[in-house]
């Protein structure tokens, strides 16, 4: 190995690793952004089918068109869609809040009367 080799390879390395560090870190920073979005979309995701399975299964609602949404972040369970009567709207809407406590319930759901 000659001198100019020997002093001139640890400079490049050097070189090398301060350019790519800081896109390591933005790398890192970014997957570290994207595993809270999945975490979140993950916890708020049991929380929807807490909720939607716990509609169909009381059998009081008719949730065929009832869409259910849950975000952890801002603990909020939103309902939307439709049911036949202001009965059902009004049981949706505590059953969403027994099965997710803790969650502030948004029931935009519309009463929309079965046709005959």
């Amino acid at each position: 190995m000659n001198v100019t080799t020997k002093y001139f390879a640890p400079v490049l390395l050097l070189t090398l690793v301060s350019i790519a560090a800081p896109g390591c870190s933005n790398t890192m920073r970014g997957a570290k952004k994207d595993t809270e979005k999945i975490v979140e979309k993950t916890s708020a995701g049991v929380e929807t089918m807490d909720v939607k399975a716990a509609l169909i299964k009381d059998g009081r609602v008719d949730a065929t068109n009832v869409n259910v949404d849950t975000s952890a972040s801002t603990k909020t369970v939103l309902l939307k869609g439709s049911v036949p009567t202001a009965e059902q709207r009004t049981a949706a809407e505590a059953i969403a809040r027994d099965q997710a406590k803790g969650y502030r319930i948004d029931n935009q759901l519309t009463v929309v009367p079965k046709q005959q």
